[in-house]
């Protein structure tokens, strides 16, 4: 049986109809949807990523850290009513900042049973801040030759300045693509004035030696750090991350190629100069005059500067060269080596003696040409040895001794003979210097010893010098607390316990909370996790009134030593 239905009908139901079909694609959707809220950032800054959905599961945000480092997590809920019914959404937020530039894709994010689509950020290189004393960090970079040749050394000095206390940070310098790069030396700090601000230096020296021809690419060093907060930022609530970042710019080095008119070895400098420190006139046939030359090579280390050359002498003497002492340092942003070589000459007779000055050859980076270094030649006046006769060739082991034969009726022997009747009494002092120094270095090693226990055990006071010699009063602990960095909060701690390591505070102390707290300043200070303006809350809320040490364990003073020593 077919039944019709009216058109009266139809007209009633009709504005029901209409409304619920209106509303079905909002209660059979899911509202999940990503966004960012910008598209290109450079690298260093910081861009929000934002999730809303009306799911009440959390997004996971692990692929996200291949490219980006997460902080600030943040989630609220929105309630709307939409067709008479109301619907309830979440807005997750994290702050996402770039490990490199280019274009990053943010990945898809499951939120529940759904996935978000990708998105493209856009990351350009960073900026450099800049260095008139508005920025609270930047990054100067000096290198001392813009055009170097092939396997020429050149120094390359960073300098990271910074107005904040530090409490970690990382300061890095990529090595370039056709080259090597080393870090030289320790670093050095300094205290500077720029345009009137204060700024802490931290310096730090690399070598670079380009490996082939046209343009070397350096990219500009990057710090990334956390400040340790301060006062204020603790009385006025500040939330900050604490991030701390700076980047210089990339410069272009252009190298050329070795000269094909170059002396070989290849020996690219700044500067060669040599000079004799030690130049005897005199001499005695059979006997070992002392010759000492020093170099100092501006622009080479060690392991590309060839030893200084033995004189020739000819037949008229023997040379007997020593090994090369080697000192590298910088000097004005250039690395800068030392040599020292000493060389034994022994006469064969009595006469002049014509020691010709040694010579080097080496490339003048500065001028673009050759040049040659070395020492004018020396003349010697050599007398004639002991026994009045020429003196034949003397072994090698005459060399370490330089005391005339003792005269008397042994004098007129031969020289030979004389030579030989020395050389016992030689090794027979030597010998006896080596017991004497191996004594003394017993003897230092031991009184060392007693000096590690005693610091073992916790007691040692602070070393000369030190700012924090005496105890400590409570007013310098919350003054520390207050404006100090954690590494002086530790140090006031350190002395007011009387021991050097924090970890020994800790063991000293008998109450629970400034352990905790100062578990936390350890996790803090060293690990780079926690909240930092938090921590410091919580030690000036710890440490208000002083520390609380434990009550030491009495003993009875009998007159006699213990049976067993006491626990560290």
């Amino acid at each position: 049986m077919t039944r019709t239905v009216s058109p009266s009908v139809i007209a009633r139901l009709l504005p029901w109809l209409l409304a619920v079909v209106l509303c079905v694609p909002h209660v059979a959707s899911a509202q999940t949807r990503a966004w960012l809220d910008r598209a290109q950032v450079s690298l260093g800054d910081t861009v929000t990523l934002n999730i809303q959905s009306d799911s009440a599961a959390s997004p996971v945000l692990t692929p996200l850290g291949a490219d980006f480092e997460l902080s600030n997590q943040t989630r609220s809920r929105q309630v709307e009513w939409i067709n008479g019914r109301m619907q309830t959404r979440t807005l997750h937020g994290v702050a996402l900042s770039p490990r490199r530039s280019g274009t990053l894709v943010v990945p898809p994010l499951q939120v529940g049973q759904v996935f978000t689509e990708p998105l493209q950020l856009q990351v350009a290189a960073a900026a450099p801040a800049r260095n008139d004393g508005s920025a609270l960090a930047f990054i100067e970079t000096e290198v001392d030759d813009s055009s170097p040749y092939v396997q020429q050394s050149v120094g390359v000095v960073v300098r990271l300045f910074y107005a904040a206390q530090l409490a970690s940070g990382s300061l890095v310098l990529d090595t370039p693509e056709g080259a090597s790069l080393q870090v030289i030396g320790q670093d050095r700090t300094d205290v500077r004035e720029v345009n009137g601000r204060r700024y802490n230096v931290a310096e730090r020296r690399y070598l670079l030696i380009p490996e082939r021809s046209g343009p070397l690419r350096v990219a500009g060093a990057r710090f990334d750090g956390r400040t340790a907060g301060s006062f204020f930022d603790d009385f006025f609530g500040g939330r900050g991350d604490g991030r701390l970042r700076a980047a210089a710019a990339d410069q272009t080095l252009q190298v050329q190629a070795q000269p094909v008119d170059a002396p070989q070895p290849w020996l690219p400098l700044h500067d060669l100069r040599l000079r004799y420190t030690l130049a005897p006139d005199r001499a005695r046939a059979g006997e070992a005059a002392t010759l000492e030359i020093e170099g100092i090579a501006v622009g080479a280390t060690r392991a590309q500067f060839t030893d200084l050359p033995v004189p020739d002498v000819g037949s008229d003497a023997q040379v007997f060269a020593e090994p090369a002492q080697y000192d590298e340092t910088f000097s004005g942003g250039s690395p800068q080596l030392k040599i020292t070589r000493r060389y034994s000459i022994v006469p064969r007779a009595a006469g002049t003696l014509e020691v010709p000055g040694i010579q080097m050859r080496w490339w003048d980076v500065k001028a673009g040409q050759a040049r040659s270094s070395g020492v004018p030649a020396l003349t010697l006046t050599v007398a004639a040895g002991s026994g009045g006769a020429a003196q034949p060739t003397p072994p090698v082991q005459a060399l370490d001794t330089d005391a005339a034969l003792p005269g008397g009726e042994g004098a007129a022997a031969s020289p030979a003979a004389g030579t030989s009747t020395g050389q016992p009494l030689g090794w027979m002092a030597l010998a006896a210097g080596l017991l004497v120094l191996w004594l003394l270095t017993l003897w230092w090693g031991w009184q060392r010893g007693r000096a590690h226990r005693v610091s073992s055990n916790g007691q040692a006071p602070a070393p000369p010098g030190s700012p924090l010699q005496g105890t400590p009063r409570v007013a310098d602990l919350r003054r520390a607390l207050d404006a100090e960095s954690f590494a002086d909060v530790a140090a006031v701690l350190c002395a007011m316990a009387g021991v050097s390591r924090l970890d020994l505070v800790l063991a000293k102390l008998g109450d629970e909370r400034q352990r905790l707290a100062l578990q936390a300043l350890q996790k803090a200070r060293w690990a780079g996790d926690g909240d930092l303006p938090g921590v410091r809350r919580e030690l000036k809320q710890a440490f208000h009134d002083g520390p609380h040490w434990s009550a030491p364990v009495a003993s009875t003073q009998t007159g006699l030593p213990p049976l067993y020593p006491p626990p560290p």
